[in-house]
């Protein structure tokens, strides 16, 4: 057992040292577009990511501050003050704690893909807004809490522009870029994050003659610490961010260990990934950190560099505390332009745009529903977002389902009718018969033309019936006989007959011997 660790150790040391690395800058930047304390980002960098590795199912899965929460915790420590987010962290923990009991994870499902990626293109957009002002060197000029109007605000002073800072956020953020590019397995925060402290310490200390915003000149300068105990003040006003909250890491955790199994070929344990994450927010939390979820970018980079086991997860966590303590106050220097296009680089990164180009060929309707929802997190608000587009896309579904899939036949049989016209229809009922799609069935079987003297209705296809499809079944069936034509009930099954007997329209059918297992059966009765 302890040589099998010893060896786990070794081969997943370098990926968790890796990711280590990339996480403290990318940590800090989170942290600060959340509108929280450089520190606060460390402090989630490492205990969400040693206890979500440890306590979670994912070997895959990092584990700390995440782009997907950018925007919504930016918004609710303008609302509620920085000091509110560790206590968010904790009850959103809780939250997602009784949502393992309860088995939620199979109801994520039902969020589609379309509200999902139109709300991460609206927390890039978020992201990206935020960073206009440290991009461009600009002091905050806007108290509003609506995104829209603080750009508009930052655009009106365009004129107070800092070259050096736009041009050091240009130049960072075509270095980010490049590398992922170029060196995708080597990620260019590692790199960039030493030449953006040599500049910010240079300006600060007089060497150039530039003026830049930096950590230090915004947060002062940053000690090392794992924890910063908060005030822990409880307020219901927590209560729906913390939900929103939950619900954005619950789903993160499960769609990035999904992605992972896909690249490796492994499986995960829904539930106690959420487990983990459960477990991870509240000690956050209570650390003084910031509320936690899974990180795409940075679980791909540790695949890409090698991991094979969790290790590599809890290795990262050590490897930022590390570093933390031995190196964190020179972070400092930092300037706020290269955490700005780091943040830009994040939001980029998060910007699917295969996933739209093929959503715009294939569904139009859903095409235009994520940039519905990406434009409502952006103006309004994230959670109202996700909400709206879950809501739009089951519509949408329900409005598609209600179209009832079915298939007629015309059958030239035997009749004494000059002309030799067909005088049977066959009409075979597909799927479910419920209440979202028997209207459709009872309108196409309202209109049978009365030259159709017999009239088979096929469910053998038919694999689910509940109480208001069987009303609809009796309503046409009656409705036929009324009319003068002639209804078999063929493919009766013992699943639909379970759910049909108790019908009336059953029996009277039954007398009348028009009930038939299969279509043979059916044709055959019309000869009698």
């Amino acid at each position: 057992m302890a040589k099998t660790l010893f060896r786990l150790f070794i081969r997943n040391l370098i990926p968790g040292i890796t990711v280590g690395l990339v996480s403290i800058p990318l940590a800090l930047s989170l942290a600060v577009g959340s509108g929280a304390s450089p520190l606060a980002g460390i402090i989630t960098a490492v205990w969400a990511g040693i206890v979500g590795a440890l306590a979670g199912s994912s070997h895959y899965n990092i584990t700390g501050p995440a782009g997907a929460l950018v925007g919504l915790l930016a918004g609710y420590a303008a609302a509620f003050g920085v000091e509110s987010l560790p206590m968010i962290a904790i009850l959103s923990g809780i939250i997602t704690y009784g949502c393992y009991h309860l088995r939620v994870e199979r109801y994520l499902t039902f969020i589609p893909g379309s509200a999902l990626h139109g709300f991460i293109l609206g927390i890039a957009g978020i992201i990206l807004i935020g960073q206009i002002n440290p991009a461009l060197g600009l002091v905050a000029s806007s108290k509003s809490s609506n995104l829209i109007a603080q750009a508009l605000s930052s655009l009106s002073h365009l004129a107070d522009t800092n070259l050096y800072a736009l041009g050091i956020f240009l130049a960072f953020l075509a270095g980010l870029l490049g590398f992922a590019f170029f060196t995708p397995r080597l990620p260019g925060a590692i790199v960039l994050a030493p030449f953006g402290i040599l500049i910010g310490y240079a300006a600060t200390h007089g060497l150039l003659p530039w003026h830049l915003q930096t950590i230090g000149t915004k947060y002062g300068v940053i000690s090392a610490s794992l924890i910063n105990l908060p005030a822990f003040h409880f307020r219901f006003a927590y209560l729906i961010p913390s939900f929103s909250i939950a619900a954005i890491c619950m789903i993160e955790v499960l769609v990035s260990a999904r992605i992972a199994d896909g690249i490796t070929k492994t499986k995960h344990d829904k539930r106690k990934e959420l487990l983990g994450l459960a477990l991870a927010n509240m000690l956050t939390g209570f650390a003084g950190g910031l509320p936690a979820t899974a990180a795409l970018a940075r679980t791909a980079l540790n695949i890409r560099s090698g991991a094979t086991h969790k290790i590599a997860g809890a290795i990262a966590s050590i490897t930022v505390a590390l570093v933390a303590y031995l190196l964190l106050p020179y972070f400092s220097y930092m300037p706020l332009a290269v955490i700005a296009a780091m943040l830009g680089f994040v939001a980029f990164r998060m910007i699917e745009m295969e996933h739209f180009s093929r959503l715009y060929r294939r569904d139009k309707k859903h095409f235009a529903l994520s940039l519905i929802v990406a434009f409502i997190t952006i103006y309004d608000d994230p959670t109202v977002g996700i909400l709206f587009g879950a809501v739009m896309a089951m519509l949408i579904f329900m409005e598609k389902c209600s179209r009832g899939y079915h298939e007629k036949v015309l059958e030239t049989m035997p009749s004494t009718k000059p002309e030799n016209q067909p005088d049977t229809m066959v009409y075979s009922i597909k799927g479910p018969l419920a209440y979202i799609n028997s209207p459709a069935h009872v309108g196409r079987l309202e209109q049978v033309p009365t030259t159709m003297r017999n009239v088979i209705i096929d469910i053998r296809n038919v694999d689910f019936i509940d109480a208001d499809g069987t009303e609809a079944l009796t309503e046409s069936i009656e409705g036929l006989h009324e009319r003068g034509h002639r209804v078999i009930l063929s493919g009766v099954s013992p699943l639909t007959e379970r759910f049909l007997a108790d019908a009336p329209i059953y029996g009277v059918l039954a007398k009348q011997g028009a009930l038939c297992t299969t279509l043979q059966e059916a044709y055959a009765q019309l000869h009698r």
